[in-house]
């Protein structure tokens, strides 16, 4: 390590200089720091660690293992990709603000203690924020807020697990928690936030597609992947994560079909990955431990690939609407060639990144005799190409003639696509240096003539149903709207509800007025017994007040946030 920081916070420390920079010389800086900390990961020592003392405590900072390195191999590349792709848009705040995010994002991926943990979780949420501001709509600004407040709920969770485990334990180490205690429920909570599980997902599609074309770019590689190294690491063979993620790979698939921005598309599809990472977890097997984090790693690459191609095409023709877009390829042809090579990587295209890596998520599940959901999986598989591996390239580039006609993209943004482009292309056709990145020996042959031909068929049957369903009109139509799912709840029903109860009679608002008067008092009594002296959340009344403090602040911080 360089001079004995901690990975990460060379990005953040360096972050500071940025706004003092100017011109290619803050470029260069910019593009150096991700280059200079994955060269300081190359020389960690597997099994090295740094401890501190904090009171009675002693926090690790940095562990350092095969697990931790993987993903922060791939964490640092995605920085690099990220920051040229962003070389053409010159925003300030954006640029340091993304520095932070991913600095403290590697930081957390290193981290061996809770306390740690915490810290750089809740820096990442605070960073990426200003990441979806930067947008500089009053949209993006809403979404950030909203975006926020969710990630703020996740912190919390992580904290009081942290205090509860050392209540119980008096140990604040990350490391397999299971969900036996309830620390280990919290911090299972608190995870799940962040790796989008179903019903607590929504904070995704809501923010991502709000940011501008390269923050995006940035949000889509590290914060969920940090959420599936986190429950990799806590929660590795809880079987209720094998059906978490299978619902997460099969629901998203149904918004993504009637979505008509492209942005909120790829962020469902997103969504849908990740639920074959989550499955991977929950099976908790070498193979399907190392399925995850190759999955992880190939697909922070193609998801970053589409999200740069959509993000080129809003920078030149300012929309992604697939209702406004057509016929792009005329004008954007390398761009229209790049999204290509991401679509076919996340549709598993044997020779292309993602078949590496599902077919190992997909061998493990049929080798533990999991029918059912081997079947919900490659029902997914075929989904996401229908949704992102078709409809993304074919709406944007090549349906009807929109008539747009435009320059292609930014030298920069071509660079980093083109080099996404590649180590997609080539890890598909050379996989052995990714296995031997992975946490565990691999002893595994993607290209088997029954993996290959079982893929071929699937997405030769995938594309004949889109091209059925184009031909007969029965594909729904590109609608100008934005749809909602979960979130539904908070910006329709919630403020539907306060007019209502605006209109109603003076007697009635005095009566709810009383039930929540009560049902806050209860609140309040249930945090005391869960946070109080006598509790098992802390042994001293300094703990749990601060506990109980912390609870409130940010009860109250979520509701004024939502309003």
């Amino acid at each position: 390590m360089i001079a004995s920081l901690p990975p990460g916070l060379l990005l953040i420390g360096g972050a500071l200089a940025v706004p003092f920079l100017r011109g290619w010389l803050r470029w260069a800086w910019m593009l150096a720091l991700p280059v200079v900390g994955f060269v300081d990961l190359i020389g960690l020592e597997h099994g090295a660690h740094v401890t501190v003392a904090l009171f009675d405590y002693e926090l690790q900072p940095v562990r350092v293992d095969r697990l931790s390195l993987a993903f922060g191999y791939i964490f640092y590349i995605a920085a690099f990709l990220g920051i040229l792709y962003a070389v053409t848009i010159n925003r300030t705040a954006e640029q340091v603000a993304a520095l932070i995010y991913m600095g403290s994002a590697v930081g957390a991926l290193f981290a061996g203690d809770l306390i740690t943990l915490f810290v750089y979780w809740e820096v990442t949420a605070v960073a990426s924020a200003f990441v979806v501001w930067a947008g500089n709509t009053e949209r993006s600004y809403r979404a950030g807020m909203r975006y926020l407040a969710v990630q703020v709920v996740s912190g919390v969770l992580l904290l009081s697990g942290a205090l509860v485990q050392i209540a119980e334990t008096g140990s604040v180490a990350f490391a397999q928690s299971g969900l036996q205690s309830l620390a280990g429920l919290l911090i299972f909570l608190a995870f799940g936030i962040k790796c989008a599980f179903p019903f607590l997902h929504n904070w995704l599609q809501d923010a991502y597609p709000e940011a501008s074309p390269t923050g995006t770019v940035f949000l889509s590689a590290f914060t969920t992947k940090l959420a599936v190294y986190g429950l990799a690491r806590g929660f590795a063979g809880e079987d209720i994560l094998i059906w978490i993620g299978a619902l997460m790979t099969a629901f998203p698939i149904f918004y993504a079909v009637i979505e008509n921005d492209l942005r909120r598309v790829l962020a469902y599809s997103l969504n849908n990955q990740l639920g074959f990472m989550v499955v991977g977890i929950g099976i908790g097997t070498e193979l399907s431990l190392n399925g995850t984090v190759a999955h992880a790693f190939t697909h922070i690459l193609y998801k970053s690939l589409l999200f740069m191609s959509m993000g080129a095409v809003l920078y030149r023709v300012g929309t992604v609407k697939g209702s406004e877009l057509g016929g792009l390829y005329k004008s954007m042809p390398w761009t229209a060639a790049f999204c290509i090579v991401g679509a076919a990587s996340i549709s598993a295209f044997p020779l292309f990144s993602g078949f590496v890596s599902k077919s190992l998520i997909m061998s493990a599940t049929a080798g533990e005799g999991l029918l059912f959901i081997w079947f919900v999986l490659l029902f997914a598989s075929a989904g996401v190409f229908h949704h992102s591996g078709i409809k993304i390239p074919y709406f944007a580039f090549f349906a009807h003639d929109s008539g747009k006609r435009c320059k292609e993209a930014p030298l920069p943004m071509l660079l980093a696509m083109g080099a996404t482009a590649f180590l997609c292309i080539g890890i598909g056709v050379w996989s052995e240096p990714l296995y031997a990145l992975l946490p565990y020996p691999v002893d595994y042959v993607p290209y088997t003539t029954a993996h290959v031909v079982t893929q071929l068929q699937l997405l030769l049957f995938s594309a004949l149903a889109f091209a059925v369903l184009m031909r007969t009109g029965l594909y729904p139509p590109e609608l100008r709207s934005v749809n909602l799912d979960i979130d539904w709840i908070y910006r329709r029903g919630l403020p539907a509800a306060g007019r209502a109860m605006a209109r109603a009679p003076a007697g009635l608002r005095d009566a709810l007025a009383a039930a929540g008067v009560r049902t806050a008092f209860g609140f309040l009594n249930r945090l005391v017994r869960l946070a109080g002296p006598e509790s098992a959340l802390a042994r001293t009344w300094q703990t749990a007040g601060m506990v109980g403090l912390i609870l409130i602040v940010m009860a109250v911080y979520l509701v004024l946030a939502l309003v």
